[in-house]
This record gives C-alpha cells, sequence and structure tokens, in this order.
C-alpha cells in the first residue's frame, strides 16, 4: 500500500494549490525535529516534506493522482516527451523543502528565534513566551510570498532579511490600564506578479494593547516591509513607549503620585487628597513628619500586571517639601526654641 499523501497533510484529494501551502505551513511547523521532541518528529517532517513536494508540482500530482506513490516512484505512469517513463525520487532532505518554502537560508530562525505571545496563526509577534504564540488574523498574507526564489542550476536562491525597522509606539498610562486598540497604517514596496517591477501599497496593521503592558514591549509584524527580488522584507517592530502624564509616573507596574506639602505641612501633620489612575480619589492624613522624598504606599491601585491583569500593582504617593524662600527673625526666634539642635 503506497503512501497517502493527502492524508499525510491532512488535506482532501481536491485541495487547492493555497490549501497545500497552509496545510504544509502548518504541518511543518508542528513537526519540526528542532521543536517537536516526540520520537517520530524527524520521521513525520520528512513524510510532510516529500508529500508537499508531491501535491504542490501539478505533474507529480497527475500522475499520484492516477497511480499512487507506486507508479510515481516506479515509472508505471505515462511517458515524457522522449519516449521515457517519468519517476519520481524525493530528495531526501526536508530541511531544505523547509527552508526553499519560507524563503530564507534560516527560516527557522524566524519562527523559533524570538519569543512572542498571543495566539496560533497571527501575523503580529509579541515578545513574550510561546514561539507559536504570535500569528493572529489580521487576514496577512503571510508565508510564504509567492513562489519559490530558484538560482542558478535550479537551486533555491538564499536570500538575506533586511534588518528590523522599529518604531516607537506611545501609549497613555490609561490605555495601558483599561487596554486598547492601536491601527498603524505603514507604506511599503510590493513585487508586481511578474517578479521584477514594484508597486507602493498602504496597509493597516492592528494592534491590541494588552492590560498593563510595560514600556519596552515589542509588537512584531513579520516580514511588512518593503520586498524586492532579491530581499526578505524585514520585520516591523513597535515598541511600547509611555506618554508622558500630567499627574503620574510609571514604576513597572507601580504609579508613583508625586505630592507638594508646605514646610509647615510637613512639620506639624495634615490631610492629601489623591487621584488613583481609574478615576477615584484617596485621602490620606500624615500625623508623622513628612521629610523630602518620603512615600505611602495604597497597595493594589497600580497598574495591572501584565501577566495577571486581574491584579495590580500600588500607587505610591512620594513627598516633596517645599520649603519658603525667608523667613521673619521672631519665626526663627519660635522655630530655634521648639525644634531640637540636632
Amino acid at each position: 500500500m503506497g503512501k497517502d499523501y493527502y492524508k499525510i497533510l491532512g488535506i482532501s484529494k481536491g485541495a487547492a494549490e493555497e490549501d497545500i501551502k497552509k496545510a504544509y505551513r502548518k504541518q511543518a511547523l508542528k513537526w519540526h525535529p528542532d521543536k517537536n521532541k516526540a520520537p517520530n518528529a524527524s520521521e513525520k517532517f520528512k513524510a510532510i516534506a516529500e508529500a508537499y513536494e508531491v501535491l504542490s508540482d501539478p505533474k507529480k500530482r497527475e500522475i499520484y493522482d492516477q497511480y499512487g506513490e507506486e507508479g510515481l516512484k516506479g515509472g508505471g505512469g505515462p511517458t515524457d516527451g522522449q519516449g521515457s517513463n517519468f519517476t519520481y525520487t524525493f530528495h531526501g532532505d526536508p530541511h531544505a523543502t523547509f527552508a526553499t518554502f519560507f524563503g530564507g537560508a534560516n527560516p527557522f530562525e524566524m519562527f523559533f528565534g524570538r519569543k512572542v505571545n498571543g495566539r496560533d496563526d497571527d501575523d503580529m509577534e509579541v515578545d513574550g513566551s510561546d514561539p507559536f504564540g504570535s500569528f493572529t488574523s489580521f487576514n496577512i498574507n503571510g508565508f510564504p510570498r509567492g513562489d519559490r526564489p530558484v538560482g542558478l542550476g535550479g537551486q533555491p536562491r538564499t536570500r538575506k532579511q533586511d534588518p528590523p525597522i522599529h518604531h516607537e509606539l506611545r501609549v497613555s498610562l490609561e490605555e495601558v490600564f483599561h487596554g486598547c486598540t492601536k491601527r498603524m497604517k505603514i507604506s511599503r514596496k510590493r513585487l508586481n506578479p511578474d517578479g521584477r517591477t514594484m508597486r507602493t501599497e498602504d496597509k493597516i496593521l492592528t494592534i491590541e494593547i494588552k492590560r498593563g503592558w510595560k514600556e519596552g514591549t515589542k509588537i512584531t509584524f513579520p516580514r511588512e516591509g518593503d520586498e524586492s527580488p532579491n530581499t526578505i522584507p524585514a520585520d516591523i517592530v513597535f515598541v511600547i513607549k509611555d506618554k508622558p502624564h500630567a499627574h503620574f509616573r510609571r514604576e513597572g507596574s507601580d504609579i508613583v503620585y508625586p505630592v507638594r506639602v508646605s514646610l509647615r505641612q510637613s512639620l506639624c501633620g495634615c490631610s492629601v487628597t489623591v487621584s488613583t489612575i481609574d478615576g477615584k480619589t484617596c485621602n490620606i492624613k500624615i500625623t508623622d513628619v513628612i521629610k523630602p522624598g518620603m512615600r505611602k504606599i495604597i497597595a493594589g491601585q497600580g497598574l495591572p500586571f501584565p501577566k495577571n491583569p486581574e491584579q495590580r500593582g500600588d500607587l505610591i504617593v512620594e513627598f516633596d517639601v517645599t520649603f519658603p524662600d525667608s523667613l521673619p527673625s521672631n519665626a526663627k526666634d519660635v522655630l530655634k526654641r521648639h525644634l531640637p539642635a540636632s
């Protein structure tokens, strides 16, 4: 009984060319032995490559559909133009198939060489934990972008990827607290179907800002830069940057709220009203002497923790003391009598 290439890729016999590509992409990523440590991963990875090599080639697929694996490999199919039977032998290197499909000398690094976070089949990547968790549904045509690059002698042409392009993405502390959606418009060059001429097209990239994301979080859209015949498009990387706030300053998941008090208040005590990031207010009564830089903590009133948004950091009230520029002589005398010398 010959191999069932359709079953190996998990598709039906009438699958379209695009369905074959999608199926290979999914199966190859799942069973790549550098990621999948199952004992049979290498064998499965090789079978998947062979199935794709056959079903993605119209001539091989036609012969396979009519005569099966035996007819394809044993010369039992139709003759070629010179009267010889067509025969096929898998080259035996599934890694070459993988590299050619994804259009680079080291495409494996594109998927497993960085930390990302999100859902399967997503073109947005976020620095996080799961290497398969980045591809979400932006309807971006991901990998590959067209036919295989072929060089001299019919061998796959090695293409280098352009360096990543970084953009700052400024967000307010309120946006970080609640979470939000950002839509960024980019213009990039794309190859026309002839593979030589270029066109400029605009695209909207959608970024879901998760609650509590820290400054410096990176969101990567793979291969959304300019395209050319000889290079792989650069990744577009957005880096979260906090907007300056009128009242608050951020320290990780904590929020610092500066409060200025007079020298009299710092010595005699006072009550201060503090605003929170979600629009509430807290009253704090201070009876101790307030020293410049002293802090009071209001627990659980900061920003959400990125990995557990239901829990929050703290609101830190930071005091600054305003000293008078001058004092009258009688005030100095009173202070000298009542304040300790050291």
